[in-house]
């Protein structure tokens, strides 16, 4: 039997005595405000044990993490008729990349890229009745914890300085692949990345695509199909343009986030989640990535 806590005491130690940490994201100004010595990392097996080291119960803004939840609660909404809106090639390009939009005629290169994950947001607009609130109880309903908030601050930071997105929304609705008005999907976009939550709480979220799409209630949530279908773009998209870099080391599906977390998973072992905010000059957390490397090969288990 594998022993998870004395694994992840050892690189929680080895990641919080380093010091070359990475470089917080600026770009959004409330999350430069956060430390950078922070370290969490917290396990949940398909037992449902957990086992935690460092700052793993901290709440922190997931970001593009949220992504992978907009998707799921998606394609439980409208199954097969998101391809036609967003296709699942890995990208090449930075998450907030604009120049393939043009060249694809409005069609984002995958969901979960920051124009894909805008038609997403887009669908959920139309498909939801009051749409921040029914997506925070879908994922109030995943966890089993109605304590997951938006982080207001985080919002409104973004909303701020969210050029970039807005300059996405505007390309994708000139090439009708928009359908709401910009603002009001923006809004809800905005809400979605700042989600707060810790590691333990990730890995709850996430339980669904170790485990079948069932979450650790019992529930199903996403069908065998989808839930392979997500898995497969966490592992040749989760990772902006390092997904072949994640795939090489760590050897899971994931996701990142440029607050610095990371959540990944073994199909019917286990599910993962790190928090470190400084980040690699890709935007992924750089001690997360050093971290789960570090994880696969104690274990001896990733997906190859």
């Amino acid at each position: 039997m594998i022993d998870y806590q004395n694994i992840l005491d050892t690189i929680a130690l080895s990641c919080s005595t380093s010091k070359e940490k990475g470089k917080i994201a600026n770009y959004i100004p409330e999350l430069a405000k956060v430390e950078s010595s922070k370290f969490g990392i917290h396990l949940v097996d398909s037992a449902m044990n957990n086992f935690s080291a460092g700052d793993a119960d901290e709440h922190f803004s997931i970001q593009s993490i949220s992504k992978v939840l907009s998707l799921a609660h998606a394609m439980s909404l409208v199954g097969e008729e998101i391809w036609k809106r967003v296709d699942v090639e890995p990208s090449g390009d930075p998450f907030n990349h604009l120049s393939l939009l043009e060249f694809e005629n409005g069609i984002p290169r995958n969901p979960l890229i920051n124009a894909g994950a805008i038609v997403i947001s887009d669908i959920l607009v139309s498909n939801l009745e009051n749409p921040k609130t029914d997506f925070l109880n879908y994922v109030h309903m995943l966890t089993n914890d109605s304590s997951i908030v938006y982080d207001l601050d985080v919002a409104k930071s973004e909303k701020e300085t969210g050029f970039r997105n807005y300059a996405a929304a505007n390309l994708l609705k000139s090439y009708g692949n928009l359908n709401n008005d910009v603002e009001t999907v923006l809004d809800f976009y905005f809400h979605q990345c700042s989600l707060a939550m810790s590691c333990a709480q990730l890995t709850k979220a996430f339980y669904i695509f170790m485990n079948k799409g069932v979450c650790q209630q019992g529930k199903t949530h996403l069908t065998i199909q989808q839930e392979k279908r997500i898995n497969a773009l966490m592992l040749t998209c989760g990772f902006y343009d390092e997904a072949g870099e994640f795939a090489f080391e760590v050897g899971l599906p994931g996701k990142s986030g440029v607050g610095g977390g990371i959540v990944a998973l073994l199909p019917g072992k286990y599910c993962v989640a790190t928090w470190s905010p400084g980040l690699n000059p890709k935007g992924n957390s750089k001690l997360g990535m050093e971290a789960l490397e570090k994880l696969t090969t104690a274990t001896e288990q990733s997906i190859f």
